[in-house]
């Protein structure tokens, strides 16, 4: 996660320990998930999430990884991923949230057939999901802004300008 303020400066950069697949296996989340487990599931997270807690909101938030480009992809209806047009999308928080009960309401199966989903990500993406909702519900943001580049890519920009 990068967060900026005041202007075009990276004020803070900084990894939470959070995996898809952990809440996957440890919440079922590959099948079609009730309303009592995705309580649970968002519980969690939450907790382990807890470092968020109280930070300052800011100005923009990037995320990347195979999460966020999957949501990305699935709001475009991308049925070749094409990385130009995943590059920048906003998502919202309710984009997020539609995504998250279309998840929800099948297993992994039939999420296969989504169009913009890649089929290795269907039984870990409602996990993803969760957790970029639960990092933008503890930031205070009810957007953010996809990155379909690395990590090294970004320090590379930050540093050189590009």
């Amino acid at each position: 996660m990068a967060s900026h303020r005041g202007g075009q400066r990276l004020e803070e950069r900084f990894s939470v320990d959070v995996g898809a697949v952990r809440y996957t296996e440890r919440f079922r989340l590959d099948q079609v998930v009730s309303p009592a487990i995705f309580r649970d599931t968002l519980a969690a997270i939450s907790a382990d999430l807890s470092r968020l807690d109280g930070r300052p909101v800011p100005d923009v938030l990037v995320a990347m990884g195979g999460a966020t480009t999957n949501i990305a992809a699935v709001k475009h209806g991308l049925a070749r991923y094409d990385p130009a047009v995943v590059q920048g999308t906003v998502l919202d928080r309710a984009e997020i949230d539609r995504q998250i009960d279309l998840y929800r309401s099948m297993d992994a199966g039939a999420r296969r057939a989504i169009v913009g989903l890649q089929p290795k990500r269907a039984e870990v993406i409602l996990a993803g999901a969760c957790i970029i909702r639960t990092v933008m519900e503890k930031l205070g943001k009810s957007t953010l802004t996809v990155s379909d580049r690395g990590l090294r890519h970004g320090v590379l920009a930050e540093r050189f300008g590009n």
